[in-house]
């Protein structure tokens, strides 16, 4: 069965409750991965993240008995989302070193967006109508407001124009990924096997990247540093991820991935709340701006 032959449903129950959950724990991630980077650096963390992650998506491909090795055209478009995959990552890790976790947030879930557009044009059965086109400008217009504001207000510790910047990049590549994953032989692939992909080529491109950057050798390992590498691994990177792609092989990509307004809402709070980012009113309502275009570009037709 072909991958554009196999019928996605609306959200239900199941899919908006787990999409909740999945946004909470993703709009926590920005807080964690700052909190934790001046002890290990920043594409290190990545790495690893991704290492294990990838052994634990395998195990558990083995003991489902899922099958991995089989021909079935998935090898270039996985090698393919897994560069995409751990370039996105390169950007969230590296940016937060440039920028706050709360504006990380708003710009890195302005992925549902790039989706959305990438959807539109290269999958069938995933087009926008008009009111949807209006959320793409609203959404688009709170992105270049939030992004002046870093011009105009930079943070106590400096410009945020190039954590802003990568945060932008990143969404997009998150984008282009989902795309990649709809619009391929990896759509009707197992969950897992289209989550190793990503996982086991960033973890090697992410780690051949940190060790010549010499960061393996700056690394104080505490409990900090390993509760952020568990919580990264395990819950994001293993149990979120593998979660997300088995939604997005039963119900529609679009839909879900603008739902995903909510992980942006609880980056900003968790920013605000756990790590003290100031939100001026201009950010705020650049977030409001960006926040309205995903749910509009979320309305049925």
């Amino acid at each position: 069965m072909s991958a554009q032959s196999i019928t996605r449903r609306p959200l239900d129950g199941t899919a908006i409750g787990l999409m909740v959950l999945l946004c909470a724990a993703w709009g926590l991630q920005q807080v964690v991965i700052k909190v934790t980077a001046p002890l290990m650096g920043a594409v290190l963390q990545a790495g690893v993240r991704s290492a294990v992650a990838a052994l634990l998506v395998f195990g558990f491909a083995a003991w489902r008995g899922t099958p991995l090795w089989q021909r079935d055209g998935t090898l270039r478009p996985g090698l393919v989302a897994g560069l995409l995959f751990g370039a996105e990552f390169f950007c969230i890790f590296v940016g937060l070193g440039h920028t706050t976790a709360s504006r990380m947030a708003v710009f890195l879930y302005t992925a549902p967006i790039f989706t959305a557009l990438g959807l539109h044009v290269f999958v069938p059965g995933e087009h926008l109508q008009r009111g949807q086109w209006f959320g793409v400008v609203l959404a688009f217009c709170g992105m270049a407001l939030a992004f002046a504001d870093g011009i105009v207000s930079p943070s106590a510790h400096g410009s945020t124009l190039v954590g802003d910047g990568l945060g932008i990049l990143a969404g997009a590549l998150w984008a282009a990924t989902t795309i990649v994953v709809r619009g391929s032989k990896l759509s009707s692939a197992p969950a897992s096997k289209t989550l190793l992909y990503q996982l086991a080529v960033s973890a090697v491109l992410l780690l051949a990247m940190a060790l010549a950057a010499g960061q393996a050798a700056r690394v104080e390992v505490n409990s900090l540093v390993l509760a952020s590498l568990f919580y990264q691994s395990v819950l994001i990177a293993f149990a979120s991820y593998l979660t997300w792609f088995w939604l997005l092989r039963q119900y529609l990509a679009s839909r879900l991935s603008v739902f995903s307004f909510l992980t942006p809402l609880f980056g900003v709070a968790f920013g605000v709340v756990l790590m003290h980012d100031a939100v001026g009113m201009r950010f705020a309502v650049a977030a409001v701006l960006v926040l309205l275009g995903i749910v509009l570009v979320n309305r049925k037709a």
